[in-house]
């Protein structure tokens, strides 16, 4: 290897929430020569982190522009609204947004669910980030609405979390640029989509053994053809077989 020439490698990003653990485990067993090296990113930059080649794939929030960035969906999360542990809503096992409405809901500033008309009544100011909003709740200020992976992200002993069976939902999607479809990305998306290792889609196909040559042995070659106007049994042509006797004496 030159001095000039770096090793490959392949750089996956990821927003708060997803757990990648499980790709990246089947990664490293299938591709151990290949570091895959993880990119913690706010879900508002992924997408541009993917356009300027900081990253090779991410796993984003949907929607993604389709102008210049391809996707694969893959799951939808649950949508949840944190509470403290001994608020009213902490002993139902499920909520819907009318239930919220004499609460004070959160809104941080990155907000991942896009909603149309958020439950609840407005906080005086919305939190910068989630993570504030869950310290905000934690303090009696009001409530928070978020994919349950952010909920367990930002857990805390003093918080609990019910689902909201009308609240907008977060799909999570694996995302590249259209243009920089590599073959490591293909390989990524066989994880993802659960091929097995002998799946030959984004791989050359292995180029078919070469068969070995038959040796002549005395014993295993081809046997002769008899001669012509010669039956192939035994002792065909020549004299008949059995013991010859004596003459007998005449008398």
């Amino acid at each position: 290897m030159t001095g000039s020439e770096v090793p490959p490698s392949f750089r996956l990003a990821y927003v708060p929430g997803v757990t990648p653990t499980k790709w990246v485990r089947i990664w490293n067993e299938r591709l151990p020569g290949i570091p895959l090296n993880l990119i913690g990113v706010p879900a508002a930059e992924a997408f541009d982190m993917l356009r300027g080649g900081g990253a090779d794939a991410g796993f984003v929030r949907l929607p993604v522009d389709r102008t210049d960035l391809s996707a694969i969906p893959l799951y939808t999360e649950t949508t949840v609204v944190v509470v403290p542990k001994d608020h009213v809503v902490a002993a139902v096992d499920e909520v819907s947004a009318e239930d919220l409405a004499d609460d004070i809901v959160l809104h941080p500033l990155d907000d991942v669910l896009g909603w149309e008309r958020l439950p609840g009544r407005p906080a005086i100011e919305r939190p910068a980030t989630t993570a504030d909003a869950v310290e905000l709740v934690a303090a009696g200020v009001g409530l928070l609405v978020v994919p349950q992976s952010l909920a367990r992200l930002h857990h805390r002993k003093d918080l609990t979390y019910r689902p909201v069976s009308d609240a907008p939902e977060s799909r999570i999607a694996l995302s590249w640029p259209q243009d920089a479809t590599t073959d490591l990305v293909e390989q990524f998306i066989g994880i993802v989509r659960g091929r097995t290792v002998n799946s030959t889609r984004g791989r050359p196909p292995a180029p078919a053994p070469a068969q070995p040559k038959r040796k002549p042995s005395d014993k295993g070659g081809a046997q002769r053809k008899p001669a012509a106007g010669k039956s192939p049994r035994s002792g065909a042509g020549g004299p008949k077989g059995g013991k010859r006797g004596k003459p007998r004496r005449r008398s």
